[in-house]
């Protein structure tokens, strides 16, 4: 998808195609832009690689960002079309993945609140919120003082 020994950097490049598939109305205005997390596995790029891509489409007035909602279609204030999935679920999802994949152990930490929201580039709310449902769900449970862990693999629910 990206020519990455050519001399367009590949931010430009990702930024190139996201616009594309906002004029072709594949992304229509006030739609969601997918997440980076998202972008980031599309394109195998690093996250900063594609702020950079959404930093150029928001300079453009192609995208505007809502803290805590996501990245939207058309200039701020667009009507917005209701995202499939919370932004709070596809982050809780994500995590979900990584302790299934053995990235984090049962018993153990998962990381903060504030490395998840600088992971993520979340507000603390939308963090909070994906964690209590990680909870809510039976993935991880809270100590108090202590932090939240992954819960024992036999106490995983079904999926």
């Amino acid at each position: 998808m990206l020519d990455r020994e050519g001399p367009v950097l590949l931010y430009v490049q990702i930024a190139d195609q996201l616009r594309e598939r906002i004029a072709s109305g594949d992304l229509p205005p006030g739609s969601a832009v997918p997440s980076e997390v998202e972008l980031v596995r599309t394109y195998g790029v690093t996250r900063q690689t594609v702020r950079r891509a959404i930093k150029l489409l928001k300079e453009e007035g192609a995208v505007y960002t809502e803290q805590g909602r996501g990245t939207f279609v058309g200039p701020k204030g667009a009507p917005q079309t209701p995202r499939k999935v919370p932004v709070y679920q596809e982050i809780a999802n994500e995590i979900i993945e990584e302790i299934k994949a053995g990235e984090y152990a049962p018993n153990r930490l998962i990381p903060s609140e504030k490395t998840l929201g600088q992971r993520f580039d979340r507000a603390p709310g939308t963090i909070r919120q994906a964690v209590a449902y990680l909870r809510e769900l039976g993935w991880v449970f809270t100590v108090p003082q202590k932090g939240t862990y992954v819960s024992k693999r036999e106490d995983w629910p079904e999926r």
